[in-house]
């Protein structure tokens, strides 16, 4: 069992997976204290069995440098292997600014495949190579050195049953034609704003229960100061002030310390220094906001009005398709999506790209009344009316 310490003996590593076709690779990381992923440990494989194909690369070394490995990651010639790959491919962009090229995904290659939503990869061991997988490191603080030898066996075997995997699903797809549903997927994981929250777009992402712009104003620039505040200082958000305080607060519109006391929410931390000069400030912001200024919400969906039985009848529709062409439902339409769809809406992902030929293009025209559903035998056909 191989662990590179050394820049040196990465740099090695790298040159000789160039001429390989693909290498697989996993990372251990820590966040539950900070805003950006702690890199712990990465692991690297190549196709093969030999001890020497698969490696632990320690970014905590001394000295340790992995501008060989982002140079790997960037070359076009390597197929690069994860699996479930959005954390991996974030920290490689926050720690490198680099996105992995070509990529390969095998949650989402298993999806298209049909092994279900979202398939985890203890499933895909257990169902391809036919082998167990040690869960007794799962809970590891990957930061801690040395590292056990269990906890090694544990990291590499992420790596190097992927590879059998990588391979199997490559075969199904190239039987099945498709490949390039595949890569219309890795789009996303490959563009960088799926790696960056712009303080001033953080908003976004907060759940609220009305749009009133004047409510929302407020809760934009809390979130663009929480959001701001936690990433430069690297701690999470939540350690600033979580969700429901935001919106307690966006409420209650705070003006003095006093006022900050009285919140039932708010950690005894952000009640003073600070974070409790920047909530107030945020506030003060917020309430100076003109009407023109008000952030606008896309609330199309919201105010569709959805027909429940042609949504059903959609589900319907999903279900048989997904079953015809064995890929898992979710990774096809949503239930949000199929709902947008019964009220109207036709900017969809589930209207687009592959997905229209597997199923936009019959819901649309079931929508519109040119088609209908039978079942025969325990099977649901699609006919012309």
């Amino acid at each position: 069992m191989i662990t590179i310490t050394t820049t040196g003996a990465l740099a090695e590593f790298c040159e000789r997976a160039v001429g390989a076709p693909y290498v697989t690779i996993d990372t251990e990381f820590l966040r539950e204290r900070t805003y950006y992923s702690r890199l712990c440990l990465v692991q690297l494989a190549l196709p093969g069995d030999d001890d020497a194909d698969a490696v632990l690369v320690d970014p905590l070394a001394d000295g340790m440098s992995l501008d060989p490995l982002y140079a790997l990651l960037t070359n076009e010639s390597v197929v690069k292997v994860f699996h479930a790959a959005r954390q991996d491919l974030e920290i490689f962009f926050i720690e490198g600014g680099v996105i992995p090229v070509p990529l390969f995904d095998t949650q989402v290659a298993a999806m298209v495949c049909g092994f279900g939503d979202q398939v985890g990869y203890e499933t895909l061991v257990r169902r391809i190579v036919r082998q167990p997988v040690d869960k007794t490191s799962r809970f590891t603080d990957w930061s801690r050195r040395p590292l056990t030898e269990a906890q090694k066996k544990y990291a590499l075997a992420d790596v190097t049953h992927l590879r059998l995997i990588y391979e199997f699903l490559s075969r199904q797809l190239q039987k099945s034609g498709r490949t390039a549903w595949v890569e219309e997927e890795m789009q996303v994981l490959r563009a960088p704003e799926t790696y960056v929250v712009k303080p001033h777009e953080a908003w976004r992402r907060v759940k609220t229960r009305t749009n009133s712009g004047k409510f929302m104003a407020l809760v934009r620039e809390l979130a663009r100061f929480r959001e701001g505040y936690a990433q430069s200082r690297n701690v999470p958000r939540n350690r600033v002030f979580k969700d429901d305080a935001m919106l307690e607060l966006a409420s209650t519109k705070p003006k003095t310390l006093q006022d900050l006391g009285r919140s039932r929410l708010l950690l005894r931390e952000a009640r003073r220094g600070e974070i409790a000069e920047g909530i107030l400030a945020a506030v003060q912001q917020g309430l100076e906001v003109s009407p023109e200024d008000y952030p606008k919400t896309d609330n199309r969906r919201d105010n569709l009005q959805v027909n429940p039985a042609l949504a059903d009848l959609l589900r319907v529709l999903l279900k048989a398709k997904a079953e015809n062409v064995g890929v898992a439902q979710k990774l096809i339409a949503t239930a949000a999506d199929l709902d947008a769809i019964a009220g109207g809406e036709r900017d969809c992902l589930a209207l687009a790209g592959w997905r229209r030929d597997v199923f936009g293009a019959d819901a649309l025209r079931l929508c519109g009344g040119l088609v209908g559903l039978a079942v025969k035998g325990g099977k649901v056909d699609v006919i012309k009316l």
